[in-house]
């Protein structure tokens, strides 16, 4: 196949694809932080697989493959997450064990922070520990709570901003700390 017929056949049944293809890896991938590299690896196996002769379906092919590709990324990240530690013994030993400073500023923080949760509503209240603290996505403290996945991301904002609001007048975040910083 020439490359002039290729880049026919890329324009005519792939390219048209592309902003809904964007839509759909943001949508359903929105944790990946670079979709163009996903959208350009996507291409290349496509473009492989129809010299191969394994396309039928454009548009079915192109979106299972970025599927696939962006599974892989996954995967390929969660594979980097750990490293694995061969010899033990090789390793130096420190004494991380806190100074009685750092053990009461830490609880001075965690007294703080705790004050600043009850502070909030109930049900906001109630988000914020499940996110934070049981690590549940927002679908699943929906479904947990009885709420949208909308209501959850209502009351995830303004828990944030509550909590932001307090630290700021104790004095423990500088005038310039965005709330959304504090959220991520």
């Amino acid at each position: 196949m020439t490359p002039t017929d290729q880049a026919r056949w890329f324009s005519v049944h792939v390219q048209p694809y592309e902003p809904a293809l964007r839509a759909y890896l943001q949508k359903r991938f929105p944790a990946l932080p670079d979709h163009d590299d996903l959208v350009q690896e996507t291409y290349v196996r496509t473009l492989r697989a129809y010299e191969g002769g394994r396309v039928t379906h454009a548009k079915a092919f192109l979106f299972t493959t970025a599927r696939n590709a962006a599974i892989d990324l996954f995967r390929r990240r969660r594979g980097h997450e750990y490293e694995e530690i061969s010899d033990v013994s090789a390793m130096p030993i420190l004494d991380e064990t806190p100074g009685i400073g750092e053990t009461m500023e830490r609880e001075q923080r965690l007294d703080l922070l705790l004050e600043a949760i009850l502070a909030l509503p109930e049900r906001c209240r109630q988000v914020m520990m499940l996110r934070h603290l049981d690590g549940l996505a927002y679908k699943e403290i929906a479904v947990r709570l009885g709420i949208s996945p909308e209501t959850v991301k209502v009351h995830m904002i303004k828990g944030v901003k509550d909590c932001t609001r307090f630290f700021h007048q104790r004095g423990l975040l500088d005038a310039e700390t965005p709330a959304a910083s504090i959220a991520s």
